[in-house]
């Protein structure tokens, strides 16, 4: 049974007087066990709404959303248990010390003694040692691990990651792209929504692509680079000279030097850059 099925959603936004917003327009796709899926669209694509129907937060005008096979219309509070958010925004919990928040958040899924998965979370988000101090003593960086350990004090197995290194430096971020990456070899399935195109290249198995409500493209993250995207070669000759070259999907790299009249015996060296999710992104908006 899938994780996550995402089954012909929409959303509209009734205004008084005027047409109806269609935020999401039937949408369909599912997120694999273990697997880490980037969601991704400009501004206004509807990515959060789509993220806060999963979450219950809002009701489909139709289709569904399956959690594990229950189905957030019937059955929410069942799929709120299988589910952790992390929001892109950090929300201060006023006076609890980090392990008592942890400890109060642990209720809300029935857990009253949730003390050592709470201890396991703190020491693997660092913040053990500042487990007495309350959110707003926190770093910046600090506040998105917690974040993170109070997503995972019930130990979902599908967790939503809204645009989890917002803000946060070089060392950090690839620290929690290293714990994502752990999170999946431990079979939990992740939706990522990013704009940083080179943290979803470097983490997601698969991608979808929303723009204006619609999905425009989902598949395997490589596919798409390769599919949709150029290559760029420089052919650096034995006289100094330097070629450009671009190759796109099918090209033979072969039958193109050829077709330039360069014979291997002249090349002294060639420089292959590979097309990125960026490049690929924009192809997409595009068409």
């Amino acid at each position: 049974m899938e994780p996550l099925v995402i089954d012909k959603v929409t959303k509209h936004y009734l205004r008084e007087g005027q047409p109806a917003v269609e935020a999401v327009k039937g949408v369909s796709f599912s997120v694999r066990p273990g697997e880490i899926f980037g969601l991704l669209g400009p501004n206004g694509a509807g990515k959060t709404t789509l993220i806060s129907v999963i979450t219950t937060l809002e009701k489909p005008t139709s289709g569904d959303v399956t959690i594990f096979g229950h189905s957030v219309l019937t059955e929410p509070l069942k799929t709120k248990m299988s589910i952790g958010v992390v929001p892109q925004e950090i929300v201060s919990s006023g006076f609890f010390n980090l392990e008592e928040l942890l400890q109060y958040h642990s209720g809300y899924y029935g857990l009253r003694h949730n003390l050592p998965r709470i201890r396991q979370l703190l020491d693997r988000m660092s913040l053990t040692e500042h487990k007495s101090k309350i959110m707003r003593q926190l770093s910046g960086g600090m506040r998105r691990r917690m974040m993170i350990a109070k997503a995972l004090v019930h130990s979902p197995k599908v967790l939503l990651l809204d645009e989890p290194t917002a803000g946060v430096d070089v060392a950090l971020r690839n620290q929690l792209w290293d714990f994502v990456r752990e999170l999946r070899a431990e079979g939990v399935s992740i939706v990522l929504t990013t704009h940083y195109l080179q943290e979803a290249e470097e983490l997601c198995d698969r991608v979808g692509i929303i723009n204006k409500g619609e999905l425009k493209y989902v598949g395997p993250t490589k596919e798409i680079i390769k599919d949709l995207t150029q290559r760029k070669v420089e052919v650096q000759l034995r006289s100094g000279q330097v070629i450009p070259l671009i190759m796109s999907k099918g090209d033979d790299l072969g039958v193109i030097l050829k077709l330039q009249n360069l014979k291997l015996e002249d090349i002294h060296d060639l420089n292959i850059e590979e097309g990125t999710l960026e490049d690929a992104f924009v192809k997409v908006l595009s068409l």
